[in-house]
């Protein structure tokens, strides 16, 4: 007939720890980044952001999401745009790139989505954050800006 529940478990093991979120290595995320993804984060800057994007979650400080990004980004506001590079079909947000360097934004590519909305607070993946300067974590915003602002942009 079927199978016990044991034999069930050990077969979907291996499934159901990469769903319950066990961590993929920088090496194994970064080989699924799309073909726009520059200037794409190191491991060091990429931690960083994630942990600027948790303190800029809690005070609320954050745009998620490519319209409200795009949206605010044309009124005007500053901040750091982070995208995540594992998203597809580029043509999501292949434009903000540009408008970033428009309106001369520090931006920069994470290698996964999920771990980018799970840093934000959220149980969705997110392609795209605005991290906008608070008082409350600004050492971390301003580190994160300059070295942000270093990393060579693609021609």
């Amino acid at each position: 007939m079927g199978k016990s529940k044991k034999e069930k478990t050990a077969e979907e093991a291996p499934e159901a720890a990469e769903a319950a979120g066990n961590e993929k290595s920088y090496e194994e995320l970064i080989a699924h980044v799309n073909a726009i993804a520059q200037p794409l984060a190191s491991r060091k800057l990429s931690k960083k952001l994630y942990k600027c994007v948790k303190k800029a979650s809690k005070v609320k400080n954050i745009r998620r999401g490519v319209k409200e990004v795009q949206k605010f980004i044309n009124k005007g506001e500053k901040g750091i745009v982070v995208m995540a590079a594992d998203t597809l079909p580029i043509d999501v947000y292949c434009h903000l790139p540009v408008m970033c360097e428009d309106r001369s934004l520090p931006y920069a590519f994470i290698p996964s989505k999920g771990d980018l909305g799970s840093s934000a607070g959220s149980k969705r993946p997110t392609c795209v954050i605005l991290i906008k300067p608070h008082e409350d974590y600004q050492a971390a915003y301003d580190e994160c800006v300059s070295e942000v602002s270093g990393l060579p942009k693609p021609l």
